[in-house]
């Protein structure tokens, strides 16, 4: 009996680091939204805080620096006058569509359920 529970804790905790290494790269409810609105195309600070109603331009900076540390977006500094930055999906970033997918039909079907929508 010691040893499956042994054996169902191993697993519960191989299951759950793993989940836990991504809620740490994703946590919170703007990183994702973020990489949404820059794969749809708002490549400028001010596009991407606009196109994500209530992120304040504080909050966007943070969470924009830490999805680069992250290696899930870029961000281009163009010499020109004024200076021009862009941010772009990095293609490791797109390992995450699923993930979004699958996320999107949650909420959805959750809302439903929930709302009866």
């Amino acid at each position: 009996m010691e040893k499956s529970i042994r054996k169902r804790h191993t697993e519960c905790s191989s299951m759950m680091m793993p989940v836990r290494d991504t809620l740490d790269v994703i946590s919170g409810k703007w990183k994702l939204m973020i990489l949404i609105s820059i794969s749809a195309g708002n490549k400028r600070f001010r596009e991407i805080e606009r196109s994500i109603p209530k992120i304040n331009s504080k909050v966007l900076a943070k969470e924009l620096k830490d999805l680069e540390e992250h290696k899930l977006i870029k961000r281009t500094v163009f010499d020109d006058y004024p200076v021009l930055i862009e941010y772009t999906i990095l293609p490791y970033a797109e390992s995450l569509g699923d993930v979004i997918k699958a996320l999107s039909d949650w909420g959805i079907n959750h809302r439903k359920y929930i709302h009866g929508e």
